[in-house]
């Protein structure tokens, strides 16, 4: 789980937010690790190519939503960055997922990794303020809680599915 954005801008803090709670709270899964990424994109898209069957990624999505919603959404990773030319100047301290992920992919091309991230899923929250400032806002701060509890259930998703794919690879005598 990486907890992504910039606390210097209100609501973009989310992310940051739940892998703290996450962190002081533990609990997660054998096998799970809590990253506070925060800003620091690129370095997340080097430490994804060491290989990872999922990555539940945590962020402010403005979707359009009243503040404070919560979003499940998985990411797809076959899809083109339209109008993102390959190798197009990064702005590290303003990378969102979407940036982080398709810079995982160039990596990986360049270093021969078919796919270092098997499924990326996310956990959006509706910011309410954008701007400059620190805290969360009241409604994306009530989002906290039940972000917790998403994230608990796709770590689980994903583990689970780790789970089957072994123990069907081994069933076919396949090593996982």
């Amino acid at each position: 789980m990486a907890g992504v954005g910039n606390v210097f801008l209100s609501d973009d803090g989310f992310g940051v937010e739940v892998a703290q709670r996450l962190l002081v709270r533990g609990g997660l899964p054998e096998g799970a690790e809590v990253a506070d990424i925060g800003i620091r994109g690129v370095h997340l898209a080097y430490q994804l190519l060491d290989g990872y069957d999922g990555l539940v990624l945590v962020d402010a999505v403005p979707r359009g939503g009243p503040p404070g919603t919560i979003y499940r959404l998985e990411h797809d990773l076959n899809a083109s960055r339209d109008g993102t030319e390959p190798g197009a100047a990064l702005d590290g301290h303003g990378m969102d997922p979407a940036t982080v992920l398709a810079l995982l992919a160039e990596l990986a091309a360049a270093n021969g990794v078919a796919r270092p991230v098997r499924r990326v899923l996310v956990v959006g929250c509706q910011p309410a303020v954008l701007d400059e400032g620190m805290g969360l806002s009241e409604p994306v701060a009530a989002a906290v809680e039940p972000a917790l509890h998403a994230v608990d259930e796709l770590v689980g998703l994903l583990l689970g599915s780790t789970v089957r794919r072994a123990a069907q690879n081994a069933s076919e005598g396949v090593p996982s």
